[in-house]
């Protein structure tokens, strides 16, 4: 294999390692305030707890988190060097301002909420929740500022050396393309977290023991996945596609196997993509739906890739192609799961349903799936533009880096993060089994 490639695996599987953690404390993060504000109005010891016991899920995972992000910051200088230098006075503000409110806003008040339960009032520890998620959410707010530069540039002038500079950072934060990915990424997060714990309620029915706290969490949990499982498909999905299909036309034509322009274009339920006689295998399809879904109206034109040179299509086509049917038919199961399931919680009749406590138990990793899916539909539909438009994919990896030592460090990474993933889940596996119990309670003063 090229350095190329090898970067490019070591890069996506660092990355897609890490956004394992960050998406549950993100929607972790909105729910806890959910908890601590029922807490604090009604004065319920249990709701307390339970805020508590997802406080230290979150603690584990910010730290996992942290331990797994730091490395991207160093892969930007080894093994993406060339595109570090060329686009590192756009990038690096972003980035910076992530790292300050990651490390001091988010864990410090972390710290406050995990540890500050004597001392505080509970006022001042239900505020403490609330900068937790707030630092959180800003810090995933520069990441994606960062990445949507990439896929849609903005407020950028270029130098005489190639490099590019920023000319306004207001414009560069309000980039149209960032804001859309947003609020999409984030009702996502939410998702993950709303069926996380969901999960863990249906768990404790299931098991028959904490029941008090298996209905809280299905509660909280149920309603936040239903109300986030329908904005990731509408109104943040549409919209985040309406846009992608007028900025990278080629990257939605390869998400959806449209080989050829159409007018009434259909969208392809199932099939497979064949690029060697441009056409899907095997499709399943409904006729006009993709034109309407771009462009409100069943008769218009929607560019296919025969519309561009061969070398602007994106370069895994067929993995870009699933990766968006399998984000999109997840987000589909999220939905019809949690309508069934707050119907069911509304009628009072949902912990006495095994079959649906079951499926909620058994859903738990499929946002995790979504959410990586819908990643890599973004990343890999950019390509084979690293900066879109501006710099191509194999101009910017380190090519002082050959391919041994970059294989060499990935096969490193890969048995290390091994190892992580076999603690965190010991670690996790042991406060749930322990549970939000009244023992590991903190009082808090008045």
């Amino acid at each position: 294999m090229t350095p190329e490639i090898i970067h490019r695996l070591h890069f996506a599987f660092t990355v897609t390692f890490h956004y394992l953690f960050p998406q549950l404390t993100m929607g972790l993060a909105l729910l806890i305030v959910a908890l601590k504000t029922v807490a604090l109005r009604t004065g319920s010891p249990d709701w307390d707890r339970a805020a508590q016991f997802w406080g230290r899920i979150f603690g584990i995972n910010f730290v996992m988190g942290v331990v797994t992000g730091i490395p991207m910051e160093f892969q930007f200088g080894t093994n993406w060097a060339r595109f570090s230098r060329m686009s590192g006075g756009v990038i690096g503000q972003p980035l910076a301002m992530e790292g300050v409110f990651s490390f001091f806003l988010e864990s410090a008040f972390l710290g406050l909420l995990l540890y500050g339960g004597k001392s505080l009032s509970r006022r001042l520890h239900w505020f403490s929740a609330v900068m937790v998620w707030l630092g959180s959410w800003i810090s995933g707010f520069f990441i994606i500022v960062t990445d949507a530069w990439m896929q849609h540039p903005v407020a950028y002038t270029r130098m005489p050396d190639g490099h590019f500079e920023v000319l306004s950072f207001w414009q560069l934060l309000l980039n149209p393309w960032a804001i859309l990915q947003y609020l999409h990424n984030m009702t996502g997060a939410v998702v993950t977290g709303a069926f996380v714990m969901s999960a863990v309620g249906a768990f404790y029915l299931l098991e028959g023991r904490r029941q008090e706290y298996g209905r809280i969490f299905l509660k909280v949990g149920v309603i936040a996945g239903l109300v986030s499982s329908i904005a990731v498909i509408f109104p943040t999905g549409d919209m985040a596609g309406k846009y992608v299909a007028r900025n990278q036309p080629a990257s939605i034509a390869a998400m959806e196997g449209l080989f050829k322009t159409q007018i009434g274009a259909p969208i392809v339920l199932m099939g497979q993509p064949d690029e060697s006689t441009g056409q899907i295998d095997n499709p399943i399809a409904v006729n006009d739906v993709l034109s309407f879904l771009i462009y409100g109206t069943t008769r218009a034109e929607v560019k296919g890739l025969d519309q561009f040179p061969r070398d602007q299509w994106p370069d895994a086509l067929p993995l870009l192609y699933y990766a968006y049917h399998i984000m999109a038919g997840l987000g589909t199961w999220f939905a019809l799961l949690m309508i069934v399931a707050a119907y069911l919680l509304w009628r009072g009749r949902l912990e006495r349903s095994p079959w649906v406590l079951w499926a909620l138990l058994l859903s738990f990793p499929l946002p995790y799936i979504a959410n990586t899916a819908g990643w890599m539909t973004a990343e890999l539909g950019r390509q084979p533009w690293l900066i879109y438009g501006l710099m191509r994919t194999s101009e910017g990896y380190s090519d002082m880096v050959s391919a041994g030592n970059g294989l060499f460090t990935l096969l490193g990474f890969m048995g290390l993060y091994t190892l992580l993933g076999l603690l965190f889940t010991v670690l996790v596996y042991r406060e749930i089994a322990h549970g939000p119990e009244p023992a590991a309670d903190t009082e808090v003063v008045e």
